[in-house]
């Protein structure tokens, strides 16, 4: 098979073999941990026998790769799970239950996944608007008064913290104009227009945190391409120069955007944590806080894996359009 459907399956392949070569890693590094699984599973007040039944429940005494192994198997077949008193099946996609609430992790997922979708994708359609908007303006005004206010912005958008542009967004917006609500995550199926308000200042504070960096790789991208030969045989034809920005150098610009934001769209749905505590928004990157800190470790591989699923996700499809923005890229 050849030519961009070859391309397409090649890069599909790469990506489950990279999302099993995660997913030995994360395991192994997870579990493989100092200190005893079930006696911290079970609590201070267990007694030595009681640790042993949770070991012997949760298959401690099985070789390593025995274990991952059933982990496996849950993920594709589904999995019974011993809770003591009764025997309970997960179905696939299994990522096992949870130490403490006994909760299947591909539930708890389930629940939270719609939050932290609902915050990065909104904020994604604004920090490419804003990024790459800044960008193509600042590199065709290059040496002008606005190239250089807008480099000032977008040093000041890299070097400002990403809580303190929510703090002050949050004082002013909510606090002393009163525009928007507090944010209060409402389900798009409940209210459409609730669940817009109410992630206006999550979207506008991971957005202007991450347009910066869009800014500045646009605006390099598009002087380099601007500077290329065949940019400067239109001018020499006589081709007006807001075609020549619009329709030529911006595709050609492109590709390192896409690459980048694929990196941050993958990692932004575990990533946003600080965004998700300041509003107080219960998406997968609280959730995971909260597993690490009672130590709850099949949620923390489920999450963990589930993270790593949308990075290699989000880098397979940038591969595809970066092929489509750039025709001079050799589909291997």
């Amino acid at each position: 098979m050849s030519g961009f459907a070859g391309f397409a399956l090649r890069r599909t392949v790469g990506a489950v073999i990279t999302l099993l070569a995660i997913s030995v890693i994360v395991y192994v590094v997870f579990y493989v941990t100092p200190g005893n699984v079930a006696h911290i599973t079970c609590g201070p007040r267990c007694s030595p026998e009681q640790v042993h039944q949770v070991a012997r429940q949760l298959r401690l005494d099985d070789p390593l790769y025995v274990r991952y192994w059933h982990f496996l198997e849950g993920v594709f077949v589904g999995q019974d799970y011993s809770t003591g008193t009764s025997v309970g099946h997960c179905s696939a996609p299994c990522l096992g239950l949870s130490y403490q609430t006994d909760q299947q992790v591909t539930q708890i997922i389930l629940t939270k996944l719609p939050v932290s979708l609902s915050l990065v994708i909104g904020a994604m359609v604004l920090w490419l608007l804003l990024g790459v908007g800044t960008g193509v303006l600042s590199a065709w005004r290059r040496g002008r008064f606005t190239e250089r206010a807008l480099t000032g912005l977008t040093l000041a958008g890299i070097s400002t913290p990403v809580f303190v542009i929510g703090l002050v967004l949050m004082i002013v917006v909510y606090g002393q104009l009163e525009l928007l609500p507090f944010p209060e995550y409402v389900p798009f199926t409940d209210d459409p227009e609730q669940w817009a308000w109410n992630l206006v200042l999550p979207w506008l504070t991971l957005a202007l945190a991450e347009a910066a960096y869009f800014a500045r790789l646009t605006r390099a991208s598009m002087l380099e391409t601007l500077a290329e030969d065949h940019v400067r045989t239109f001018r020499a034809y006589g081709v007006g120069e807001r075609s020549i920005v619009g329709r030529h150098a911006l595709r050609g610009a492109l590709a390192p955007v896409i690459a980048l934001n694929a990196n941050d769209l993958g990692s932004s749905v575990g990533g946003a944590v600080l965004i998700e505590t300041l509003f107080g928004l219960p998406g997968i990157g609280q959730e995971l806080v909260h597993a690490v800190t009672v130590v709850d470790l099949p949620v923390v591989v489920g999450m963990v894996l589930v993270i790593g699923f949308f990075v290699v996700l989000a880098n397979a499809v940038a591969d595809v359009l970066y092929a489509l923005a750039d025709r001079r890229v050799v589909l291997t």
